[in-house]
């Protein structure tokens, strides 16, 4: 595990889960959304937001977290030697993307390069939350296929399906890294 890319539904965990496998494994951790989010929610354009995931990944130990699937994830998969799929029920994405959108409404918590959510927005057609629910199925469908051409090739594909499974396969990975003679010639 050089070069992992994190996967789910929105609200699933994946810059959680990400952050701790780059803590764990020591290498650089890489949030999609800050390379893809200006200040006040502007998009950059995406031959910009390519080129700085290119540089991004440019090293040989990373994990990112993100979809992204139409403007970045090639670039990702081309080079990741494994996926983790946060493929978690939809009443647990719900559960959890409520929870932090409330936390970041009432605690006015940064999402990325200074962008918070808001009220406005919550309820309104960009909501996060209805986001998610949209996109909830369309993903259940689409990683299937992909995971399978990428296991093909040669990657590993993990997929965790609730949050106690996540966190179990956290434990196994921090157990192994840091058993004697890990990483020893």
């Amino acid at each position: 595990m050089e070069r992992i890319s994190v996967v789910g539904t929105s609200g699933s965990g994946k810059t959680t889960i990400s952050g701790k496998i780059a803590g764990i494994l020591r290498v650089p951790h890489i949030e999609l959304d800050s390379l893809n989010w200006e200040a006040d929610w502007r998009p950059v354009p995406k031959d910009i937001f390519r080129s700085r995931v290119r540089e991004a990944i440019n090293a040989d130990r990373w994990v990112v977290d993100g979809n992204y699937s139409k403007d970045a994830r090639d670039l990702i998969w081309e080079r990741a030697d494994t996926i983790v799929w946060l493929n978690y029920s939809l009443p647990v994405i719900i559960y959890r993307i409520v929870r932090r959108t409330f936390r970041r409404l009432v605690f006015g918590e940064e999402c990325c390069n200074g962008n918070r959510e808001n009220l406005s927005k919550t309820f309104s057609r960009d909501s996060i939350i209805l986001w998610a629910l949209q996109t909830y199925k369309r993903r259940r469908a689409e990683y299937p296929p992909l995971l399978v051409a990428l296991e093909r090739r040669g990657a590993q594909t993990i997929k965790l399906h609730s949050p106690k499974e996540a966190d179990r396969w956290l434990a196994q990975l921090t157990s192994v890294i840091s058993s004697p003679g890990h990483g020893e010639e």
